[in-house]
């Protein structure tokens, strides 16, 4: 008896509401810090994707990518394999020989901060170029733009900086210290879909910016990943630099867009080499597939809902924690709506208890705690013999590797999840204070 893909389709449907988990147990039901949120239709696409054998990148990417850039208001969105892929291909195109005078070199300088995520700093070492270290403030975890713009030095060519768990760092100062000091500036929004600053979406001040679609980021599917630009000329180079360095642009499949393709000539090749075998840059293949972006274009419709939810969320944690001593509660960027990432926890230096001990008491209690990522990348063994130069000293930095952590906020998690993060906080504060 043959099916049709109705068919299937239907029994997908069924499958996923008979296998829905339901239910919450305090401190036997795990409280993640993070997580996919994926319902049947999600699902369906997936199934649908696999179906059709849609497995390399095809429609369903292309129709992804115009998605996203529609929703930025930027003229193009690349979907890559990772976030982390997605900023090395938005630093290594600032390096493309195609920007002549204005590429980046060996030897040139990044701004950057030290309290963040290895994948931010990764593609500067990773490109000859060197990482300016500086610190960040306690309360947002963003750095300012004082600390930014004392970082610039003779050498300095660019800014590249996360937006620190959701919450935006002061970009629109950022953006015009980059644009006064002819600086090149990339988001790393990955944390930050659907955030603003003063009314705008995060990833639209800079020449670059990032998106994660890794399970734990706001939108998933699966591995996967962007890079925006509303500048046709690094949208270009990043093409290439994610297609292997090759200089056509035709799709898999497509041949000739450009009617030249046996009528060029470039490098020492011969005239008329195929164009679709010429490479004008080193890159990579780092593109994504039809059944990510198959899963990514059903997500991509509850941005705003997923958004809501994560500030509901965080909000009912600050009001909940609010007033309990030995602990740095978090704070927006003034001027930011955050849609935020996670909930950030320091604890005072004059607590009666050490981090870990309440890091201890709300894992035995089922309530998923994760560090403020490196805390200090200086302090990290891969860096140790990297070149890199710090801007200022680092004392805020230093203090979140040693006591600040977060705990989940992400659209997966009930009320009743919340107050039992709430309760277990609370019952470790007041049985040591």
């Amino acid at each position: 008896m043959g099916y049709s893909k109705s068919d299937i389709l239907d029994q997908v449907r069924a499958y996923h509401q008979d296998n829905v988990a339901s239910g919450f147990v305090p401190g036997v039901t795990p409280v993640a810090a993070s997580g996919a949120v994926l319902d049947e239709d999600d699902r369906v696409a997936l199934v649908e994707a696999a179906l059709d054998l849609r497995i390399a990148a095809g429609t369903s990417s292309r129709r992804f990518e115009r998605a996203l850039a529609k929703y930025f208001g930027l003229r193009k969105a690349h979907l890559t394999n990772s976030g982390s892929s997605a900023n090395l291909l938005a630093l290594s195109a600032l390096t493309s020989h195609q920007l002549e005078d204005l590429r980046l070199v060996p030897g040139d300088e990044v701004v950057t901060v030290a309290a963040g995520f290895p994948t931010t700093v990764n593609p500067i070492l990773q490109n000859g170029l060197v990482p300016v270290f500086i610190d960040v403030e306690l309360g947002t975890y963003n750095a300012s733009p004082e600390r930014i713009e004392e970082a610039i030095g003779p050498r300095t060519r660019a800014i590249m900086i996360a937006h620190a768990l959701g919450n935006p760092f002061a970009v629109e100062e950022v953006a015009k210290i980059a644009s006064d000091r002819g600086l090149f500036l990339i988001e790393d929004n990955c944390d930050a879909l659907g955030s603003t600053y003063r009314g705008r979406l995060t990833g639209t001040f800079g020449d670059l910016a990032t998106e994660s679609f890794y399970p734990a980021h706001h939108i998933t599917m699966g591995e996967g990943g962007c890079v925006l630009t509303d500048n046709m000329v690094l949208a270009r180079i990043v093409e290439s630099l994610r297609d292997w360095g090759r200089d056509c642009w035709c799709e898999p499949g497509e041949d000739n867009r450009c009617f030249k393709r046996f009528e060029q000539q470039m490098g020492t090749l011969p005239k008329g080499y195929d164009h679709k075998y010429i490479f004008s840059h080193i890159g990579y293949n780092l593109k994504s597939t039809d059944l990510q972006a198959s899963l990514g274009l059903n997500q991509f419709g509850k941005i705003d809902e997923f958004g809501d939810a994560r500030r509901h969320n965080w909000a009912r944690l600050r009001a909940g924690l609010d007033g309990l001593p030995h602990l740095l509660l978090p704070d927006p960027t003034p001027d930011s709506d955050p849609s935020w990432f996670g909930f950030v926890l320091t604890v005072l230096d004059s607590a009666p208890f050490s981090t870990a001990e309440l890091i201890d008491h709300l894992e035995s209690r089922r309530v998923a705690t994760r560090r403020f990522f490196a805390g200090n990348l200086t302090r990290h063994p891969a860096y140790l013999n990297s070149p890199f130069r710090v801007s200022g000293p680092l004392t805020n930095s230093d203090i979140m590797a040693e006591r600040t952590f977060w705990i989940g906020v992400f659209p997966g998690l009930t009320d009743e999840m919340i107050d039992h993060s709430v309760r277990s906080v609370t019952e470790f504060i007041t049985s040591r204070t």
